[in-house]
């Protein structure tokens, strides 16, 4: 399934026209699809190439040497994250993954900087953290544009999330799915799921597998051209609009049997607001016809219950 392309650079263009047309195609690709490939997303070439070298890299390291990074009383929210501890919601068979996860960086003196544990550097691969960072920093750039665009189609200010992206609470994941090595259980890497966060923005994958499921209830691969990021609605947003944009229900399928022995390699990046942010469903959302669908919480709330379903927090 080709999914609806964008171009970042209208919208940041600085013509009016341009600029609306972006909003316009951004937010019916949103209401009909939940994902959109995004061309000109401001995160160069040569920084994706670095950031799968040294994430290759350190995944090829001993289990031991990993098991170093492994903090478990984090959540996952922090350093490496073992195989097979992770599962969809809903779902008691494990995904066949193993991550890795580095979050905000406060640099300003914002107290919030208490609310968050510091990033887990890795040793063995000098240049891995550095670029991690990076690519967290242009991530959250390119994020912030598409909320901008996202709070226009809403009828909200143009920056009413801004101050929510500004030393919020993303996450920057590098997966391995390793090599599979004897009959599976599932045919599912990574069981059907939809994100917890805003919005996530995934840079390329090493391999096919992805699948979202369409309104009409199949699930369909999805493919985008390399110079391109797939970004797609996550379930903050969606409780924050009242369901008016809906969070994309996704998963990752094994690959062809001639394929087994190949690893796969994702980086996704979630942003997640503030753990402040209220997420009550904005009263432009709130119809006859659609009437408030889900209780107000904030977005640390709503975060931590989700880490319990899936087996990340006790």
């Amino acid at each position: 399934m080709n999914i609806p392309v964008v171009d970042l650079s209208d919208f940041l263009s600085g013509d009016a026209t341009r600029k609306q047309n972006f909003v316009n195609e951004l937010g019916k690709a949103y209401e009909e699809v939940g994902f959109v490939a995004v061309k000109n997303h401001g995160i160069s070439d040569d920084l994706i190439a670095d950031l799968y070298k040294y994430v290759q890299a350190f995944f090829a390291l001993p289990t031991d040497t990993k098991l170093k990074y492994e903090k478990k009383e984090l959540a996952g929210q922090r350093g490496y994250t073992s195989f097979g501890r992770e599962h969809a919601k809903g779902y008691e068979a494990p995904d066949l993954k193993e991550f890795f996860q580095l979050g905000q960086t406060v640099t300003d003196n914002d107290p919030i900087k208490e609310e968050y544990p510091d990033n887990v550097t890795v040793d063995e691969v000098p240049e891995f953290t550095p670029t991690m960072l990076s690519a967290y920093s242009n991530f959250e750039k390119s994020g912030k544009s598409l909320l901008q665009a996202i709070a226009l189609y809403l009828g909200l200010d143009e920056h009413y999330f801004d101050e929510y992206v500004h030393n919020g609470n993303s996450i920057l994941r590098a997966i391995h799915y390793p090599p599979i090595t004897s009959e599976p259980k599932s045919a599912i890497r990574a069981e059907q799921h939809e994100d917890i966060n805003l919005i996530t923005l995934l840079v390329g994958a090493s391999a096919d597998g992805l699948q979202i499921l369409t309104k009409q209830n199949e699930w369909v691969g999805v493919t985008s051209l390399p110079e391109q990021i797939v970004v797609n609605v996550g379930d903050m947003l969606q409780r924050l609009t009242n369901n008016r944009l809906r969070s994309t229900t996704h998963r990752v399928v094994n690959p062809p049997r001639e394929l087994w022995a190949t690893s796969r390699y994702s980086i996704p990046f979630f942003l997640h607001p503030k753990g402040s942010m209220n997420l009550a469903c904005l009263e432009g959302c709130i119809t006859e016809g659609s009437p408030k669908a889900y209780e107000d919480a904030t977005a640390g709330e709503y975060l931590d219950e989700r880490l319990r379903e899936i087996g990340l927090k006790k």
